[in-house]
């Protein structure tokens, strides 16, 4: 049996990676740009509207949030990249994700989430390049996938494949929060992970 996402209850958020808590079940990490739509994707996968705060503002997400399912953690990332917060802020988000990942915690598997609408910025590729050098299991999760045609989708899955070098075997799933494309797989994949 799969994991039971419509399960999924808000644990708790944590500011710095000090107060982290010990890594006690299988964690799936969401990571990407702050308006990708992270929440959006965390309320589909798991068919909850109201669980992963949506935002209008880009850059909300200013912890790590921990949502519980019966066998693992999803672990919502601070989102990376927005402008218009201060220095410090930002350098406390970066704190936050290195520090998460500096940690001995039980990675199952790293969702890195890139719009597909664009090539992938310049932190995506930073992203996607720790998860190969760290040997993390990834995939990646290209939204707004109703925005474009199934052409056009394919040929942007297939352009930023080429861009960040992603073998064969890393799965590269095209999601959309709006009309639910691409969940199942994407929760199917998440599954077995954990496996």
């Amino acid at each position: 049996m799969g994991i039971n996402f419509r399960g999924a209850t808000y644990e708790r958020s944590y500011g710095t990676s000090a107060q982290l808590p010990e890594s006690t079940l299988p964690e799936i990490a969401f990571a990407g740009r702050s308006n990708v739509g992270k929440s959006s994707l965390l309320n589909k996968l798991c068919d909850h509207k109201g669980l992963a705060k949506v935002s209008q503002t880009p850059g909300k997400t200013a912890t790590i949030n921990f949502f519980a399912t019966d066998k693992a953690y999803l672990v919502d990332l601070p989102g990376y990249g927005y402008a218009r917060v201060s220095h410090s802020e930002r350098d406390r988000w970066a704190e936050l994700i290195e520090g998460y990942f500096n940690q001995e915690r039980n990675f199952s598997l790293v969702c890195s989430l890139i719009d597909i609408r664009h090539p992938a910025s310049e932190l995506d590729e930073n992203m996607v390049h720790f998860l190969q050098e760290a040997e993390l299991p990834y995939l990646i999760v290209l939204t707004k996938g109703d925005k474009l045609s199934n052409a056009k989708c394919n040929q942007q899955r297939a352009a930023i494949k080429r861009q960040l070098g992603v073998a064969d075997d890393v799965p590269m799933i095209i999601t959309s929060s709006l009309k639910g494309n691409g969940i199942d797989k994407l929760r199917q994949t998440i599954s077995e992970a954990i496996l």
